[in-house]
């Protein structure tokens, strides 16, 4: 599957993967008012993004990771919080504790969980009135959007399920679709923050962060390779080897109906 190719990378992810803006987690932190009572559990922390800044708050936090080299990285990120741990199973079949939680987080993740099961079972780790947080992270138009134009045309000669012509939307045109949980029994009070910000790229950043793609990494080798030459090309000849790339997170929350 594609979600297992994340495993594969496990420190480049930890190092390239950009970490979420602290607004955001002090929104999260403050709707849920996060504190040593609080019982959390994220669904597939990866390396610990979002895990550590919440882990910060003094929580109990149980995260559950399917990758096992993941959850190593992120186990040692998390290694000031001792009342944080890492359990490596796949959060579908791992046995729900009999204790439920007063938030359930997902972070750029949501996607790879199963949707017709997602919603009830985590209803049924949270407690009545609970918070799910999710994270959902886009990429928009915006910072060196030139470059975004023009390295189009390196996915359209070396990744043949490129659309034609495909362009970035404008952060005004962006948002999830909220309707699974706006009509979901389980679930009330549903909201959305947006945050943004850019992060500044040289060559070989950028050229790591896209190695933590899963649609890069399915690339046979030969087009990837040609596809990632193609792009570091690009960004050291016409944009003086550094870019800048914009990402847009919505943090969407909903109550655990009661």
């Amino acid at each position: 599957m594609l979600r297992d190719t994340f495993d594969e990378v496990a420190e480049l992810y930890d190092r390239a993967r950009p970490r979420y803006p602290r607004p955001l987690v002090d929104d999260l932190a403050g709707v849920a008012g996060l504190g040593p009572d609080s019982r959390v559990l994220e669904i597939a922390p990866g390396t610990g993004q979002l895990t550590v800044p919440l882990a910060a708050s003094g929580c109990r936090l149980t995260a559950v990771e399917l990758g096992p080299s993941l959850a190593a990285v992120a186990r040692h990120n998390l290694r000031e919080f001792p009342r944080a741990e890492v359990t490596v199973a796949d959060f579908e079949r791992w046995p729900l504790p009999p204790e439920p939680f007063d938030v359930v987080a997902c972070a750029t993740a949501f996607h790879w969980l199963d949707p017709a099961e997602r919603l009830p079972r985590i209803a049924r780790a949270l407690r009545p009135g609970g918070l799910l947080a999710l994270v959902i992270t886009h990429h928009v138009r915006g910072g060196t959007v030139d470059f975004f134009e023009r390295v189009q045309r390196c996915y359209e000669r070396w990744d043949p399920a490129t659309p034609p012509n495909l362009r970035q939307a404008d952060e005004a045109d962006t948002a999830t679709d909220t309707g699974e949980l706006d009509h979901s029994e389980h679930f009330e009070e549903v909201t959305v923050r947006r945050h943004a910000q850019d992060i500044a790229y040289s060559a070989d950043e950028y050229i790591d962060v896209l190695l933590t793609y899963s649609n890069h990494r399915a690339l046979d080798a030969p087009s990837r390779d040609g596809l990632l030459a193609g792009v570091r090309d690009l960004i050291e000849t016409r944009y003086d080897g550094r870019i800048t790339k914009r990402y847009l997170h919505e943090l969407i929350m909903a109550r655990r109906a009661s």
